[in-house]
């Protein structure tokens, strides 16, 4: 049996974008620091912060500053950007990948 990398004709790709795996490592810790998310998702930090930025601008999640952290709070009813998929909701993703069910990932506060 062929390994994930090669069994795609050798090029290493993935079906979930890394703007997906940021928002399932934050539906999964609500209070994770950037930088374990971006070690978690595979990307930098620099990069984990500019992907939360666009999230927090497409309505996806809010950001509220608790001390010296920063804690999360997500949007399951925000649509997905793609026309193919724009008639679901996020949370259905969340609520597949996330370990909590997508009710308890809205009521994170």
């Amino acid at each position: 049996m062929a390994s994930a990398a090669t069994a795609g004709g050798g090029r290493n790709w993935t079906f979930l974008t890394n703007h997906a795996h940021v928002l399932l490592a934050i539906a999964r810790d609500p209070t994770a620091r950037l930088r374990d998310v971006a070690a978690e998702v595979g990307v930098t930090e620099r990069a984990a912060q500019a992907i939360v930025a666009d999230l927090e601008a497409g309505g996806y999640l809010h950001r509220t500053r608790v001390g010296r952290r920063n804690e999360y709070t997500l949007n399951p009813a925000g649509r997905f950007r793609h026309p193919a998929e724009a008639d679901r909701q996020v949370g259905a993703l969340l609520a597949l990948f996330a370990d909590a069910p997508a009710d308890d990932v809205t009521s994170r506060s």
